[in-house]
């Protein structure tokens, strides 16, 4: 699947606004301790871990490393007003990813350094998933768009065989053949649709 640069800000953007649309969900705090499909954490916890994300981009395509930015994402970032940081800090990161020239630079991630291009399918991927992952968790309408689905399926499938020992995803959840783009998107990443709170990566 080629996708453009432009394309690749446009799930992003897209992916952003799903996320979005859970947190303002919940935003009145009655669903924040609500489970979601990644088991240790509340809905709370992972919009909470989604806007801390965002947070990083900015610093992190401005050349900084994990080590000078150190602690400062750390811990709840969302504050009394979890709505109102989440646009914030996803405006900037789209902002920091869509300025001249800024997928063509390298980035010092956790892991290594990486090109700026990959980070942003990389920050996609996540948000697109995780904003399934938070629409379970408040109850919402989790389809997720075809076309965003079949773009996250093209980046994690390469990694397929190494995804379930990485500690981030449990173990691939089998599926349907002839299964949809997010049913089997979802699956890869150890989700199962028809059982979405009990079989967390």
């Amino acid at each position: 699947m080629v996708v453009h640069v432009d394309e690749v800000l446009h799930f992003y953007e897209n992916a952003q606004e799903a996320v979005g649309r859970q947190v303002r969900a919940a935003a009145d705090g009655a669903l924040w301790p609500g489970p979601t499909p990644c088991a240790d954490w509340s809905v709370r916890e992972l919009a909470n871990h989604v806007a801390s994300e965002q947070l990083w981009a900015p610093a992190l395509l401005a050349g900084r490393t994990v080590a000078e930015v150190g602690d400062r994402f750390d811990g709840d970032v969302l504050g009394d007003d979890p709505a109102g940081v989440w646009t914030a800090c996803a405006a900037a990161a789209l902002a920091a990813f869509a300025e001249p020239g800024a997928l063509q630079r390298t980035v010092h991630l956790s892991y290594g350094e990486r090109p700026s291009l990959d980070y942003c399918r990389e920050m996609t991927v996540d948000a697109i998933v995780h904003a399934w992952d938070l629409a379970v968790g408040v109850g919402a309408d989790a389809g997720i768009d075809p076309a965003a689905a079949e773009f996250a399926l093209a980046q994690v499938t390469p990694y397929a065989d190494g995804l379930a020992s990485s500690g981030v995803f449990g173990p691939p959840v089998p599926v349907p053949p002839g299964a949809d783009a997010q049913t089997r998107l979802l699956g890869l990443l150890g989700r199962d649709p028809a059982d979405p709170l009990h079989t967390a990566g």
